[in-house]
């Protein structure tokens, strides 16, 4: 699973049928206080996400296929989840 946060949306107007209906996503790996790590890569979303969000990825074919399509399907990233903070330690201060 990565740390990730949405940069913008990529249109394509051709693409692969198996991504018809499927918003694909350009991702900027993080580290856990927020700063680039990496190179950015395409992501399907699953979690209506949007520029500037933190999210989670899971970068692994299997995943993604078994999520969003059949097993042929050229999927290779998705977006799992939108995190809401970062959380270090074993413990946090009630509000």
């Amino acid at each position: 699973m990565i740390l990730a946060r949405v940069k913008g949306n990529v249109v394509a107007t051709e693409k692969h049928p198996c991504y018809i209906g499927h918003r694909v996503l350009v991702v900027q790996p993080i580290d856990g206080k927020g700063k680039d790590k990496g190179k950015s890569f395409l992501s399907c979303d699953t979690v209506q996400a949007g520029p500037g969000d933190v999210v989670l990825v899971q970068q692994e074919g299997n995943t993604a296929r078994q999520l969003l399509g059949k097993m042929s399907d050229p999927f290779h990233s998705v977006i799992v989840g939108i995190v809401d903070e970062v959380l270090y330690g074993t413990t946090r201060k009630p509000d």
